[in-house]
Parts: structure tokens; sequence; C-alpha cells
């Protein structure tokens, strides 16, 4: 796609990146064929080509628009258009540029700009986000409808016995989830430790950078990925394995690190050995197949399972098709819903600033799960997971959850 960036972005970093990616852009349109809001909504300006055209626009000094801004809104980011494209589009970055630029053109006002403020403040910050979700659960009976539905049961929690050993990880324990499922970051404990390999929790990591750097806060996003790097790079001198990611929304953002930060002189180098170390629970544990089997103390449950794969972990790590390897392996064969390549609808904070098309996505999804019966729906990411457990009666959790309660640990 020929482009000519406006004199205010062509010589900067994002102008570059932004120009490169255009280019790679043919207009063969396969993208929408995958993208949730075009399959919704049927408009070429809520598809990836269309937003892609507007962008450009915005880019070649046309002045955005409130129309621009609220197609550029509509997009969940859960990138299956990247996974579609023959061409290597990298769209994810390149719509994280376009709303910057339109943010920076038509800055928020009155309310919308105080929901979001709130949303980002509170969901960026583990402590008043414990103490909100805790408030919310002891009063879920009281609470609006629409925010019952989003606060998940006080969850029953066992001991957590840890031994110290040779083999270390760091481990990345998220914004929400402690508060919201900490069940999962237990049962990840456990199932390491019986591995032989101790998870390190610096107390000075913290968001990932994802909820800022999706949300036109570029600079505090950088923030947030420059203290991590600081809490982590003790144990990585001190020969930490990998850092363990067990919500694949934070994987994505972790993973490209090097990308974000390529040219901070300080942090360039750190942040691209971050990137590298950073991986999945999925690719750390099919590293560990073996070791796993001999945990097992008795046949795998014949139960029907549903997998739900996050965006994050198909389409932003591209590792699509690793869970499944990996649970049926082990015994657990699972059944993919229709239109599995979609999204649910959580996609951070879209469900808060987006709820009637999350909704319909979330439906949609429901209703593909529920076809298949199961006895629980399973999947990776913290996000879906609460969301999906919204609208159905199905238990929902983390597939290591899951893998912890067949191990009896």
């Amino acid at each position: 796609m020929q482009t000519t960036l406006a004199d205010f972005i062509k010589d900067t970093e994002q102008g570059k990146i932004a120009a490169s990616i255009l280019r790679k852009c043919v207009h063969c349109g396969f993208c929408t064929a995958t993208c949730p809001t075009y399959q919704l909504l049927q408009d070429e300006l809520d598809g990836p080509r269309g937003r892609i055209y507007q962008i450009k626009q915005v880019l070649e000094g046309t002045p955005a628009t409130p129309s621009v801004q609220l197609h550029l809104d509509r997009c969940l980011t859960c990138r299956s258009c990247e996974t579609t494209c023959p061409s290597g589009v990298e769209y994810g970055k390149l719509i994280e540029i376009g709303r910057e630029v339109v943010e920076q053109q038509l800055p928020r006002q009155g309310a919308d700009k105080l929901k979001r403020q709130a949303l980002f403040k509170l969901t960026t910050s583990p402590k008043a986000f414990n103490t909100a979700y805790k408030a919310g659960q002891m009063f879920r009976s009281v609470l609006p409808a629409t925010l019952q539905k989003k606060v998940m049961a006080k969850q029953v929690l066992k001991p957590v016995n840890v031994s110290s050993h040779s083999r270390k990880m760091l481990m990345l324990e998220g914004c929400v989830q402690p508060s919201m499922s900490p069940n999962i970051n237990h049962a990840t404990l456990r199932v390491l430790d019986k591995l032989g390999i101790e998870l390190v929790r610096p107390a000075g990591a913290g968001c990932c950078g994802a909820i800022h750097l999706h949300n036109q806060m570029h600079d505090d996003g950088l923030n947030d990925m420059r203290r991590n790097i600081d809490a982590w790079w003790p144990a990585i001198e001190a020969g930490a394995e990998a850092i363990l990611i067990n919500a694949s929304g934070c994987g994505s953002t972790v993973k490209e690190y090097g990308f974000h930060l390529q040219n901070d002189a300080r942090y360039a180098q750190k942040a691209q050995r971050i990137s590298e170390l950073a991986k999945d629970i999925v690719e750390i544990l099919i590293g560990e197949t073996e070791g796993l089997k001999a945990l097992f103390s008795q046949a795998p449950s014949a139960a029907t399972l549903a997998y739900h794969p996050p965006c994050s972990l198909q389409h932003g790590q591209k590792l699509g098709g690793k869970v499944e390897t990996l649970l049926s392996g082990l015994g657990y064969p699972v059944l993919l819903p229709k239109d599995s390549h979609l999204c649910c609808g959580s996609a951070g904070t879209y469900s808060f600033l987006q709820p009637e098309l999350s909704g319909r996505l979330l439906q949609n999804k429901v209703n593909n799960l529920e076809a298949l019966q199961p006895k629980a729906v399973l999947s990776g990411n913290i996000g879906c997971i609460a969301h999906i457990g919204s609208g159905t009666d199905i238990p929902v959790m983390h597939w290591i959850e899951y893998l912890d309660q067949q191990l009896g640990l």
C-alpha cells in the first residue's frame, strides 16, 4: 500500500514503523473473514482493512474524526487478522500507533474520560483492585446484574506448600488474577514444584504494561516494562531459566518488551533478553511432559472437556494448538468449539468499554461451547475465563487448575 506520511510523524520512530507496516498491506481483505467485529457488524470500517485505511488517512494528515475514533475503539486487538494475513501485516502494532495519534487529536472528555481513567488505574493496581474485588464479592447479591456477572465467586483455596529447588524460574503474578482467581497461581506453584522447579516472584514486579499500552498510555506502559525489568534482572543474572506467564494476555506483551524498548539505550538489551526468556506456561510444561505423566497416580478422567484458546495465545503468541497437544498427550483430549479462532469478547478492558459488542461475542462463544456439552471449559487467560464464566453455568477454569485437580496436589 503506497503511503506518504505527514510531516508530524514521518520521521519519528512510530512513523517509520507505521510506514513499514502499511506498505505490506495489499488490500486483499482476507482479514475480514476472521475479524470478530466485521462478522458482527458487516461494516468495512469495522474490519482490519477498513481500520488500516482510516489510520493511513490520519497519518497522512487527514484530521481524525469521532467516527474514526469509534471504529478504532471497536477493535478488540485480538490479532486474528494477523494469523490470516498472507502478507505479514503487523496490525496490532499499527492500531496502537493509530489510536495514540487519534487520541492526541481527540482527547477523551467528560464521563468517558473519567470512566477510562478509573478503570485503568484500578486494573493496574493489584492492591486497589483486590480491595474493590473483595468488596464486590461480599456485596455481590446487591450489585447491578451486569456487575454481578463480572464478579467471580470466592474460591476455596488449598495450602501451597512448595520447596526450594536448584531450578528456578520467574513468575509474573498479574494485576487482577490473584484477586479474581488466586488458585491459578497456586496451582501453577504446586505443579511446577512437583517438577522440581521453584518459581520466584519478586515483590517489585507489577503490571506487564498491556493495559496502559493498549489504551493510548504509551509512556506509562513503557514505565511498567522498565519497572519489571529492574525487578526481574537480579534473578535473571542469578540464572533463572525463564519467565513463566500463566495469563496469555500478559505473555503477549512481555514477549514484545524488546520491540517496545528497542530505542531505549539503557533498557534495550535487557528488554530483548526478557522477551527471549518469556514463556507461556504451556511452553514450559510441553518440555516437562514425561515428568508430568509420572505425577499422575490414576487414569485420566473420561469427562468431556472443551477448550477456548485465548486470542493472545493463538494469535498474539502464535501458540495455537499447543495446549490441546499437551492435554491430549497427558490423556485429557479437549474439544474445540465452532469458530474457536474468534474472540470471546473479553479483550482486556473491552467488555467494560464496549459492552454491547462484547456481550454479543460472549453469547456466540457460550452457545458454541455449550453445544459440546462439556463437564468443564478450560482456557489460558484470566480475562477469557471470567468473561465466559459470566455467561454459562458450566465451570470455567484455567487448564493448569484442572491438571492440579487431577493430580490431587
